[in-house]
C-alpha cells in the first residue's frame, strides 16, 4: 500500500501566501519560500504551490517565486496557476517543480492534459477541479474556473473522469463550500470522485480539526490531505497531524528525527 500524503498549499497572490474563505475574503498568512521551507523541515510530505489570480489576471505564474521556492525544500512540489501550453509546463517543471496543476487550462482546452502526459508524464499532470455543489440537485456539483469565478457547467464526476482518460496522474479536488470555513472536507464529493476513478485524489477545503482530516481519507477515501488555514494560523503542526492519524492506524509515513 501507499502511504497517505500531508499537503500544506500555498495559496499566493502578489508574492504572499494568502488564505480566505470560500474563495474571498482573502488575508496575508506569510511569505511563501519561508513557509515552504518551514513545512518542508517539518515533515510535509508534500507541497503545493498555487498562483490563484495569474489566470483571472492572464499571466504566467511566477517562475522566479518557484524557482527560489524549490530551492528551499526537499519535498515534491506542485505548480498551479496561469499555465496554458506545454512551454509552459515545461518552464515550471525545469524552474524546479515536480508536478504542474491545471485547470482553467485543462477545461478550456482538454488536449492540453494528453499532450502535457504524452511529452513529461501522467505523474506530472495534476488537474485541480474546484467544486461547488449544485443547491436545486444536493447530489450534483459543477466545476469553476479562473480562481472560482466562473461557472461551466460541467458535471465534477464526468469531468474527473474525462481527466483520467485524458491522461491525468492524479486530482486536487477542492470544496468551493468548504473552503477555509473549518467545518470539515466535502466527504460526500471527495467519496463520489474517489470510487469512481482509478488515481490519487487530494482531499481540499475545510479542514478544521484533526478529526477531518482522518475521515479525509476513512470516508471520502482521498489519498492526500490539503491542509492551508490549521498550519499557517498555527492551530495544528505537521507532527501532531501524523502522530494522531498514525495512533489511529493509517498508513503515514513518519517524520524522521
Amino acid at each position: 500500500m501507499v502511504a497517505l500524503r500531508l499537503i500544506p498549499c500555498l495559496d499566493v497572490a502578489n508574492g504572499r501566501v494568502v488564505k480566505g474563505v470560500n474563495f474571498v475574503g482573502l488575508r496575508d498568512a506569510g511569505d511563501p519560500v519561508e513557509l515552504a521551507c518551514r513545512y518542508s523541515q517539518a515533515g510535509a510530505d508534500e507541497l503545493v504551490f498555487l498562483d490563484i489570480t495569474a489566470t483571472n489576471e492572464k499571466r504566467s505564474t511566477l517562475v522566479d517565486l518557484v524557482r527560489r521556492t524549490s530551492e528551499s525544500v526537499t519535498i515534491p512540489f506542485t505548480v498551479g496557476g496561469g499555465i496554458r501550453s506545454l512551454d509552459g509546463i515545461n518552464e515550471l517543471l525545469r524552474a524546479g517543480a515536480d508536478k504542474v496543476s491545471l485547470n482553467s487550462s485543462a477545461v478550456n482546452d482538454p488536449s492540453l492534459i494528453s499532450r502535457g502526459a504524452e511529452l513529461f508524464g501522467s505523474q506530472c499532470i495534476v488537474i485541480a477541479i474546484d467544486a461547488r455543489r449544485n443547491h436545486d440537485l444536493s447530489e450534483k456539483w459543477e466545476v469553476y474556473v479562473n480562481g472560482g469565478r466562473k461557472n461551466t457547467g460541467l458535471d465534477v464526476i464526468s469531468w474527473s473522469q474525462k481527466v483520467v482518460r485524458l491522461g491525468a496522474g492524479e486530482i486536487l479536488l477542492t470544496s468551493m463550500d468548504g473552503d477555509g470555513t473549518q467545518n470539515g472536507y466535502d466527504l460526500e464529493l471527495t467519496k463520489s470522485i474517489s470510487k469512481n476513478v482509478p488515481i490519487p485524489v487530494i482531499a481540499s477545503g475545510g479542514a478544521g480539526c484533526l478529526r477531518h482530516i482522518k475521515e479525509a481519507f476513512t470516508v471520502g477515501k482521498s489519498s492526500a490531505a490539503l491542509l492551508a488555514s490549521l498550519l499557517h494560523d498555527g492551530d495544528l503542526t505537521i507532527e501532531e497531524i501524523k502522530k494522531y492519524l498514525i495512533n489511529e492506524d493509517l498508513l503515514i509515513r513518519p517524520i524522521e528525527k
